[in-house]
């Protein structure tokens, strides 16, 4: 391989603090759907405790976290591509207003460069893309088991989805320990609190 190919590899945080969340999730959500609120509501309270709200760039839920996190007063990063002939992919929308901008080459940098300049995922209803999105992160957190990146599943759907998994693929304990499921936004700032105290206890530990 030759030296100027920078192959983009998902970073473990041995001393992981939650400072920036990533919001998956549909493109396709209008304003009216009550995940898109949910999840701006999600990005606001983020927004306020200070943490920085990641997304793809897109609409649907990728632009209901920015406008959320600019409610809280927070800021906001977005991991773009710009595609020729692949028409069904959403690509940067201009209503999802960020601070920063990351611009990678395709797909896959754009999924990985997500991942990696997050310390948590907040995975809503989506397509196969969301799909792809939280197995990917899923994975990672159980190959990084002890210094991984946890995930929230936002939505009841997720109980459903969780059980049917773990009833027909080999699913191990550990691999349970690394996301939360969360029905409404209660719930959700108790489970952001419970991973950030875990991120503490975990760097107390590691010194």
């Amino acid at each position: 391989m030759s030296k100027d190919k920078k192959v983009l590899i998902p970073r473990s945080n041995r001393l992981c603090k939650i400072d920036n969340i990533a919001f998956y999730g549909s493109a396709d959500l209008e304003q009216d759907d009550p995940a898109y609120h949910e999840a701006y509501e999600a990005a606001k309270h983020v927004a306020k405790r200070g943490k920085v709200v990641i997304n793809g760039g897109g609409p649907g839920i990728m632009e209901a976290a920015t406008r959320g996190a600019k409610a809280g007063g927070g800021k906001t990063l977005v991991v773009t591509f710009y595609p020729e002939n692949l028409p069904e992919f959403e690509g940067r929308d201009d209503n999802n207003i960020a601070d920063k901008e990351i611009k990678t080459a395709n797909y896959i940098e754009r999924m990985f460069g997500l991942m990696d300049n997050a310390d948590l995922f907040v995975c809503f209803k989506g397509g196969t893309g969301t799909l792809s999105e939280w197995a990917t992160a899923w994975l990672l957190a159980h190959l990084y088991y002890g210094n991984h990146k946890p995930l929230i599943l936002y939505g009841s759907f997720w109980r459903e989805v969780v059980d049917t998994i773990h009833k027909h693929f080999m699913i191990g304990y550990k691999e349970a320990q690394v996301y939360r499921i969360v029905e409404n936004l209660e719930e959700f700032k108790v489970a952001l609190r419970i991973f950030d105290e875990e991120m503490a206890a975990r760097r107390l530990k590691n010194g």
